[in-house]
């Protein structure tokens, strides 16, 4: 079978402000898992700089037999676009969507998109594998894990699919499908890995322990360093992202990626995440001398008041705290904040932005708390009516989309706007951004948000 996997054209706030955006991973690992038996091809988009009309032009030149569209709540208009497209090329296409979106709204999906055949919820690899194989063989895929169906209007939710316990069972994602040379930044090549998923934790905002589980698991350390060396030797990539939820999160699987990065001669630099509280001295010295730069925190608020609301099981003693650490073992940090929770007041959002300058963060990225499907965010906006649309090419988290208990949304863009201002525009740190990274920081981030403000 021919298999058209593909990240529709979509107007990206990350490519606006960065200037590019990384590899949809979801695409590489779902190729991976089915190329041997069958011709597959991934369009990035977005990378690639394409509109409908070339997406258009590819599915009619390749004309395949199943077209798998990933996208997250504010690409879906976009991914329906391309899914309507695809059937009026060819009605006996199957046209399959994975993704948080689809996940946690299947019926609401189907109905916005009929085009739709089936879904692939939370972890895809295997569920997509089986589905292609049953429609390569005629088989009746009703009885998939992990698999929604449109069925002529009504909608049938198989059972959820297990886990996959042993990661390092997925082969390692199709990288030579994708553009590599599309993902860089003033020149510099960059990768992406994910060397694990699921999340013991359940941050109000956030779905990743409902689509990956609320139990860690990990690829080995052996593959996390083969993937690392393929893309150093392959792709001649500089830099590395590691995605993982929390790359910490076990310290001592943590220590030891480093330490074989430097025990392999690995010449990468990369970033990767932690929790406030749980990085150590330990843990910073160990990632510096692996080649990490920057570690990014989720701090999300300077309100004790906020951080409860949002179940974030911090304070903003041990944000303080670990970005000393970073600072000790020279590491740059990136603090994430949010405004705009329903029940905040003018005090909690004003705290946030003093405390973004006084926790001693070296970026900042602030974001507007977006009610994504499948959150308990969600949940609650729903039960309390406080959805002001549905319009998902909003839920960008740069847009305000609730009603708020004490803000216009007037207001709160203001606010939002003032975020940015209050951290970058000191005199300060432009000073500082001017001597040590020449100006770096305005002249791509600040410049690039200044104009998505100005959209």
């Amino acid at each position: 079978m021919k298999i058209l996997l593909l990240s529709p054209p979509t107007t990206s706030a990350v490519k606006a402000v960065v200037g590019t955006t990384g590899p949809p991973l979801g695409l590489a690992y779902l190729a991976s898992m089915v190329r041997e038996e069958h011709e597959v091809r991934i369009v990035d988009s977005l990378a690639e700089g394409y509109d409908h009309g070339d997406v258009k032009r590819i599915m009619k030149g390749y004309d395949p037999d199943v077209v798998g569209i990933t996208a997250t709540t504010s690409m879906m208009p976009d991914a329906y676009r391309v899914a309507r497209m695809a059937k009026r090329l060819n009605e006996n296409v199957k046209v399959v969507m994975g993704g948080p979106h689809a996940t946690f709204l299947p019926e609401r999906t189907f109905r916005e998109c009929p085009y739709l055949d089936f879904i692939v919820r939370g972890e895809g690899e295997v569920t997509f594998k089986e589905l292609v194989d049953a429609l390569e063989e005629n088989k009746n895929p009703s009885n998939i894990l992990g698999l929604s169906i449109n069925m002529d209007g009504k909608v049938k939710n198989n059972p959820s699919r297990p886990l996959i316990e042993n990661l390092d069972t997925i082969p390692m994602p199709s990288y030579d499908l994708l553009p590599m040379e599309k993902y860089q930044v003033d020149g510099v090549r960059f990768g992406t890995l994910m060397t694990s998923r699921g999340c013991p934790f359940r941050c109000v905002f956030c779905s990743s322990s409902l689509l990956f589980g609320n139990r860690w698991r990990g690829h080995s350390d052996s593959r996390v360093i083969e993937e690392l060396k393929y893309l150093r030797e392959e792709y001649k990539i500089q830099e590395i992202e590691f995605l993982d939820d929390t790359f910490t999160l076990n310290k001592r699987r943590a220590l030891r990626i480093a330490k074989r990065i430097v025990k392999e001669g690995l010449d990468v630099s990369w970033s990767a995440s932690s929790r406030v509280d749980l990085f150590t001295d330990e843990v910073a010295e160990a990632m510096k001398r692996g080649g990490c730069h920057t570690i990014y925190f989720g701090i999300e608020s300077g309100s004790s008041k906020t951080l409860e609301f949002i179940d974030k099981r911090i304070t903003p003693e041990q944000s303080i705290s670990a970005v000393k650490k970073a600072k000790k073992h020279k590491l740059q940090a990136l603090g994430a904040f949010i405004i705009g929770f329903p029940e905040e007041s003018r005090e909690d959002v004003e705290k946030t932005i003093k405390f973004s300058k006084k926790v001693g963060v070296d970026y900042a990225q602030f974001t507007i708390a977006t009610p994504y499907p499948g959150t308990r965010l969600w949940d609650y906006a729903l039960s309390k009516k406080l959805i002001r649309t549905f319009d998902w090419k909003k839920y960008t988290t740069l847009d305000p989309v609730m009603r708020l208990k004490n803000f216009t949304t007037k207001q709160i863009r203001k606010l939002f706007r003032k975020t940015y201002v209050s951290f970058y525009l000191r005199p300060s740190y432009v000073i500082k951004d001017l001597i040590l990274r020449k100006g770096f920081t305005f002249r791509r981030a600040i410049s690039g948000i200044i104009k998505w403000f100005n959209r």
